[in-house]
Protein backbone atom coordinates (compact mmCIF):
# COMPACT_ATOMS: atom_id res chain seq x y z
CA UNK A 1 0.00 0.00 0.00
CA UNK A 2 0.96 3.60 -0.74
CA UNK A 3 2.47 5.20 2.71
CA UNK A 4 0.04 8.23 3.36
CA UNK A 5 0.81 11.67 4.09
CA UNK A 6 -1.48 12.49 7.05
CA UNK A 7 -2.21 16.08 8.72
CA UNK A 8 -3.95 15.56 12.07
CA UNK A 9 -5.95 18.10 13.45
CA UNK A 10 -7.17 16.80 17.01
CA UNK A 11 -8.61 18.00 20.41
CA UNK A 12 -6.48 14.97 22.00
CA UNK A 13 -8.64 12.69 24.02
CA UNK A 14 -8.53 9.20 24.03
CA UNK A 15 -10.29 8.30 20.66
CA UNK A 16 -7.51 10.83 19.23
CA UNK A 17 -4.59 9.39 20.60
CA UNK A 18 -6.40 5.74 19.17
CA UNK A 19 -6.06 7.78 15.80
CA UNK A 20 -2.76 8.52 16.42
CA UNK A 21 -0.98 5.02 17.35
CA UNK A 22 -3.37 3.60 14.24
CA UNK A 23 -1.74 5.79 11.67
CA UNK A 24 1.56 5.24 13.11
CA UNK A 25 1.06 1.22 12.91
CA UNK A 26 -0.21 1.54 9.58
CA UNK A 27 3.05 3.19 8.17
CA UNK A 28 1.63 6.71 7.44
CA UNK A 29 3.58 9.67 7.18
CA UNK A 30 2.22 11.97 9.76
CA UNK A 31 3.82 15.81 8.53
CA UNK A 32 2.30 17.30 12.06
CA UNK A 33 0.09 17.14 14.40
CA UNK A 34 -2.31 20.51 15.10
CA UNK A 35 -4.25 21.03 18.13
CA UNK A 36 -7.30 22.43 19.65
CA UNK A 37 -10.17 22.86 22.05
CA UNK A 38 -12.53 20.09 22.73
CA UNK A 39 -12.23 17.05 24.16
CA UNK A 40 -9.68 19.17 26.24
CA UNK A 41 -8.41 22.69 26.37
CA UNK A 42 -5.82 23.56 23.59
CA UNK A 43 -2.77 23.27 25.66
CA UNK A 44 -3.54 19.93 27.25
CA UNK A 45 -4.59 18.93 23.91
CA UNK A 46 -0.87 19.82 22.86
CA UNK A 47 0.86 18.13 25.85
CA UNK A 48 -1.36 15.32 25.38
CA UNK A 49 0.00 15.11 21.80
CA UNK A 50 3.56 15.45 22.38
CA UNK A 51 3.66 12.93 24.87
CA UNK A 52 1.92 10.46 22.75
CA UNK A 53 4.08 10.93 20.11
CA UNK A 54 7.41 9.92 22.25
CA UNK A 55 5.56 7.49 23.95
CA UNK A 56 4.86 5.70 20.30
CA UNK A 57 8.41 6.77 18.57
CA UNK A 58 7.96 9.33 16.97
CA UNK A 59 8.99 12.68 18.96
CA UNK A 60 10.02 13.90 16.12
CA UNK A 61 6.44 15.10 14.47
CA UNK A 62 5.65 18.75 15.07
CA UNK A 63 2.98 19.61 16.82
CA UNK A 64 1.16 23.54 16.72
CA UNK A 65 -1.23 24.73 18.81
CA UNK A 66 -4.62 26.51 17.76
CA UNK A 67 -6.61 28.61 19.29
CA UNK A 68 -7.81 29.00 23.06
CA UNK A 69 -11.69 28.94 21.68
CA UNK A 70 -13.84 29.92 19.37
CA UNK A 71 -14.17 33.88 18.69
CA UNK A 72 -11.62 34.50 20.63
CA UNK A 73 -12.65 33.65 23.63
CA UNK A 74 -11.64 30.59 25.95
CA UNK A 75 -13.11 27.35 25.83
CA UNK A 76 -14.88 25.66 28.93
CA UNK A 77 -14.09 21.74 28.61
CA UNK A 78 -17.32 20.13 29.47
CA UNK A 79 -17.63 18.15 32.54
CA UNK A 80 -18.79 15.25 30.23
CA UNK A 81 -16.11 15.54 28.40
CA UNK A 82 -13.89 15.60 31.16
CA UNK A 83 -15.71 12.03 32.80
CA UNK A 84 -15.65 10.32 29.59
CA UNK A 85 -11.57 11.35 28.64
CA UNK A 86 -10.21 11.69 32.19
CA UNK A 87 -9.21 15.01 33.61
CA UNK A 88 -6.17 15.13 31.42
CA UNK A 89 -7.89 13.86 28.47
CA UNK A 90 -5.75 10.20 28.25
CA UNK A 91 -7.76 8.18 30.76
CA UNK A 92 -6.00 10.00 33.64
CA UNK A 93 -2.97 8.05 32.40
CA UNK A 94 0.27 9.71 33.52
CA UNK A 95 2.68 10.04 30.92
CA UNK A 96 6.51 11.58 31.23
CA UNK A 97 6.51 15.49 29.68
CA UNK A 98 8.60 14.90 26.55
CA UNK A 99 9.01 17.43 23.63
CA UNK A 100 8.19 21.16 22.77
CA UNK A 101 5.67 22.36 20.51
CA UNK A 102 6.40 24.87 17.14
CA UNK A 103 6.06 28.24 17.22
CA UNK A 104 4.12 27.98 14.37
CA UNK A 105 -0.05 28.34 14.46
CA UNK A 106 -2.20 25.39 13.86
CA UNK A 107 -4.01 27.73 10.42
CA UNK A 108 -0.86 28.87 9.68
CA UNK A 109 0.67 25.12 9.65
CA UNK A 110 -2.07 23.62 7.84
CA UNK A 111 -1.40 25.83 5.13
CA UNK A 112 2.26 25.79 4.99
CA UNK A 113 2.06 21.36 4.95
CA UNK A 114 -0.96 22.33 1.85
CA UNK A 115 1.76 24.19 -0.46
CA UNK A 116 4.25 22.23 0.68
CA UNK A 117 2.53 18.69 -0.38
CA UNK A 118 0.12 19.56 -2.42
CA UNK A 119 -1.96 16.26 -3.56
CA UNK A 120 0.15 13.98 -1.66
CA UNK A 121 -1.72 15.38 1.75
CA UNK A 122 -4.82 14.66 3.09
CA UNK A 123 -5.84 16.45 6.27
CA UNK A 124 -7.70 14.08 8.99
CA UNK A 125 -9.38 16.60 11.66
CA UNK A 126 -10.98 14.91 14.27
CA UNK A 127 -11.85 17.33 16.95
CA UNK A 128 -13.72 21.27 15.69
CA UNK A 129 -13.01 22.53 12.27
CA UNK A 130 -12.04 25.67 14.11
CA UNK A 131 -7.88 25.54 12.62
CA UNK A 132 -9.29 24.14 9.24
CA UNK A 133 -11.68 27.42 9.21
CA UNK A 134 -9.03 29.59 10.04
CA UNK A 135 -6.95 28.82 7.04
CA UNK A 136 -9.59 28.04 4.77
CA UNK A 137 -10.26 31.68 5.45
CA UNK A 138 -6.59 32.74 5.57
CA UNK A 139 -6.27 30.91 1.58
CA UNK A 140 -8.82 28.80 0.52
CA UNK A 141 -6.50 27.89 -2.93
CA UNK A 142 -3.75 26.73 -0.48
CA UNK A 143 -5.81 24.66 1.55
CA UNK A 144 -7.53 23.12 -1.88
CA UNK A 145 -3.91 21.92 -3.16
CA UNK A 146 -4.15 19.09 -0.58
CA UNK A 147 -5.98 15.49 -1.60
CA UNK A 148 -8.36 15.14 0.56
CA UNK A 149 -10.30 16.35 3.92
CA UNK A 150 -11.33 13.60 6.32
CA UNK A 151 -13.03 14.58 9.33
CA UNK A 152 -14.39 12.86 12.04
CA UNK A 153 -18.04 14.86 13.21
CA UNK A 154 -21.62 15.13 12.46
CA UNK A 155 -24.43 13.00 11.93
CA UNK A 156 -26.84 12.73 9.49
CA UNK A 157 -28.83 9.64 10.12
CA UNK A 158 -28.75 9.38 13.78
CA UNK A 159 -29.21 11.17 16.52
CA UNK A 160 -26.14 13.86 17.77
CA UNK A 161 -24.07 12.69 20.90
CA UNK A 162 -24.35 16.14 22.74
CA UNK A 163 -27.72 17.17 21.78
CA UNK A 164 -30.20 15.36 20.43
CA UNK A 165 -28.98 17.10 17.04
CA UNK A 166 -25.01 18.01 17.18
CA UNK A 167 -22.38 15.52 17.48
CA UNK A 168 -19.57 17.45 19.51
CA UNK A 169 -16.83 18.36 17.12
CA UNK A 170 -19.40 20.43 15.34
CA UNK A 171 -21.25 21.71 18.60
CA UNK A 172 -17.91 22.74 19.83
CA UNK A 173 -17.98 25.55 16.82
CA UNK A 174 -20.52 24.90 14.88
CA UNK A 175 -19.79 28.36 12.69
CA UNK A 176 -16.55 27.28 11.69
CA UNK A 177 -18.30 24.09 10.48
CA UNK A 178 -20.40 25.59 8.59
CA UNK A 179 -17.96 27.98 7.29
CA UNK A 180 -16.07 24.94 5.76
CA UNK A 181 -19.00 22.24 5.22
CA UNK A 182 -19.72 25.35 2.94
CA UNK A 183 -16.74 26.34 1.27
CA UNK A 184 -16.58 23.64 -1.62
CA UNK A 185 -13.85 22.04 -0.61
CA UNK A 186 -14.53 18.50 -0.54
CA UNK A 187 -15.17 16.77 2.59
CA UNK A 188 -15.33 13.12 3.76
CA UNK A 189 -17.31 13.01 6.45
CA UNK A 190 -17.15 10.36 9.12
CA UNK A 191 -19.92 11.04 11.53
CA UNK A 192 -22.23 9.16 14.18
CA UNK A 193 -23.65 7.47 11.42
CA UNK A 194 -20.72 4.48 11.27
CA UNK A 195 -18.52 5.55 14.32
CA UNK A 196 -20.92 4.57 16.65
CA UNK A 197 -21.02 0.71 15.10
CA UNK A 198 -17.12 0.36 15.36
CA UNK A 199 -17.48 -0.66 19.40
CA UNK A 200 -13.97 -1.63 21.31
CA UNK A 201 -14.35 -4.08 24.23
CA UNK A 202 -12.29 -4.46 27.46
CA UNK A 203 -11.50 -8.04 26.12
CA UNK A 204 -9.22 -6.25 23.10
CA UNK A 205 -7.62 -3.92 25.14
CA UNK A 206 -6.56 -6.45 28.03
CA UNK A 207 -4.30 -7.91 25.29
CA UNK A 208 -2.37 -4.43 24.84
CA UNK A 209 -0.90 -4.46 28.16
CA UNK A 210 1.67 -7.08 27.96
CA UNK A 211 2.82 -5.28 24.77
CA UNK A 212 5.68 -3.11 26.31
CA UNK A 213 4.94 0.53 27.84
CA UNK A 214 2.97 2.15 24.94
CA UNK A 215 0.89 -1.30 25.10
CA UNK A 216 0.58 -1.17 29.17
CA UNK A 217 -0.12 2.67 28.69
CA UNK A 218 -3.08 2.71 25.88
CA UNK A 219 -4.70 -0.26 27.36
CA UNK A 220 -5.14 1.64 30.47
CA UNK A 221 -6.52 5.06 28.64
CA UNK A 222 -8.54 2.57 26.63
CA UNK A 223 -10.01 0.81 29.48
CA UNK A 224 -10.57 4.21 31.02
CA UNK A 225 -12.40 5.59 28.11
CA UNK A 226 -14.49 1.91 27.43
CA UNK A 227 -16.11 2.72 31.17
CA UNK A 228 -16.97 6.01 30.66
CA UNK A 229 -18.01 6.65 27.48
CA UNK A 230 -21.06 4.45 27.04
CA UNK A 231 -23.27 1.82 29.61
CA UNK A 232 -22.47 -0.68 26.53
CA UNK A 233 -19.15 -2.50 28.27
CA UNK A 234 -17.88 -1.18 24.83
CA UNK A 235 -16.50 2.36 23.17
CA UNK A 236 -17.00 3.70 19.91
CA UNK A 237 -14.30 4.22 17.69
CA UNK A 238 -14.47 7.76 16.57
CA UNK A 239 -11.19 9.33 15.80
CA UNK A 240 -9.51 6.17 14.45
CA UNK A 241 -12.10 5.58 11.84
CA UNK A 242 -11.38 9.21 10.32
CA UNK A 243 -7.71 8.61 10.57
CA UNK A 244 -8.33 4.51 8.84
CA UNK A 245 -10.38 6.25 5.98
CA UNK A 246 -7.86 8.37 5.10
CA UNK A 247 -5.37 5.47 4.96
CA UNK A 248 -7.80 3.25 3.08
CA UNK A 249 -11.04 4.80 1.68
CA UNK A 250 -12.41 1.75 0.57
CA UNK A 251 -13.48 1.26 4.55
CA UNK A 252 -16.50 3.35 3.49
CA UNK A 253 -19.79 3.24 1.57
CA UNK A 254 -20.48 7.14 1.35
CA UNK A 255 -22.70 9.20 -0.80
CA UNK A 256 -22.66 12.56 -1.70
CA UNK A 257 -24.04 15.72 -0.47
CA UNK A 258 -24.22 19.62 -0.40
CA UNK A 259 -24.58 19.98 3.22
CA UNK A 260 -24.44 22.60 5.93
CA UNK A 261 -24.65 23.09 9.71
CA UNK A 262 -27.04 24.72 11.97
CA UNK A 263 -25.99 27.64 14.01
CA UNK A 264 -29.13 28.96 16.26
CA UNK A 265 -31.73 27.35 18.08
CA UNK A 266 -32.24 23.84 19.39
CA UNK A 267 -30.70 22.28 16.67
CA UNK A 268 -27.60 24.61 16.93
CA UNK A 269 -24.70 22.11 15.58
CA UNK A 270 -26.96 19.84 13.58
CA UNK A 271 -24.81 18.70 10.32
CA UNK A 272 -27.85 19.05 7.44
CA UNK A 273 -28.22 17.76 4.03
CA UNK A 274 -29.77 20.92 1.89
CA UNK A 275 -33.29 20.12 0.60
CA UNK A 276 -33.88 22.48 -2.31
CA UNK A 277 -32.75 22.14 -5.65
CA UNK A 278 -31.26 24.97 -6.27
CA UNK A 279 -29.27 24.69 -2.94
CA UNK A 280 -27.97 21.48 -4.07
CA UNK A 281 -25.16 22.62 -7.25
CA UNK A 282 -22.04 21.72 -5.19
CA UNK A 283 -22.39 18.39 -3.58
CA UNK A 284 -19.02 18.44 -2.05
CA UNK A 285 -19.30 16.40 1.59
CA UNK A 286 -19.05 12.46 1.40
CA UNK A 287 -21.28 11.46 4.06
CA UNK A 288 -20.40 7.78 5.27
CA UNK A 289 -23.36 6.06 5.79
CA UNK A 290 -21.63 2.49 6.02
CA UNK A 291 -18.21 1.14 7.16
CA UNK A 292 -15.92 -1.96 7.18
CA UNK A 293 -17.96 -4.16 10.30
CA UNK A 294 -14.43 -5.74 10.81
CA UNK A 295 -12.40 -2.17 11.46
CA UNK A 296 -12.63 -3.15 15.25
CA UNK A 297 -10.46 -6.30 14.50
CA UNK A 298 -8.28 -4.54 12.01
CA UNK A 299 -7.40 -1.25 14.48
CA UNK A 300 -6.61 -4.21 17.57
CA UNK A 301 -4.37 -5.90 14.98
CA UNK A 302 -2.79 -2.98 13.52
CA UNK A 303 -1.97 -1.76 17.38
CA UNK A 304 -1.13 -5.07 18.60
CA UNK A 305 1.48 -5.19 15.57
CA UNK A 306 2.59 -1.40 16.75
CA UNK A 307 2.97 -1.90 20.46
CA UNK A 308 5.12 -5.02 19.80
CA UNK A 309 7.77 -3.45 17.43
CA UNK A 310 8.10 -1.11 20.23
CA UNK A 311 8.47 -3.00 23.00
CA UNK A 312 11.28 -4.93 20.87
CA UNK A 313 13.11 -1.96 19.59
CA UNK A 314 13.29 -0.78 23.70
CA UNK A 315 14.54 -4.15 24.72
CA UNK A 316 17.11 -3.76 22.13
Amino acid sequence: METKKLLLDMDTGVDDALAIAYAIGCGAEIVGVTCGFGNVETHEAVRNTLDLLALLGRPEVPVSAGDAGPGGQPFQVSEACRKIHGQNGIGNVSLPHRGEPSPIPAHRFILEQCEKEGAALTLVCTGTLHNLARAVRESRETVAKAGGIVLMGGALTVEGNVTPYAEANIANDPEAAKFVFESGLPLTMVGLDVTLKQRLTHETVRGWAVRGEAGKAYAALAGYYIDHESDRGSCALHDPLAAAAAIEPGLLDTHPFAMTVLTEGEGRGRTVARSFPEECGVRNVSAALEADPGFAGKLDRVLQGLFARLDRKGGE
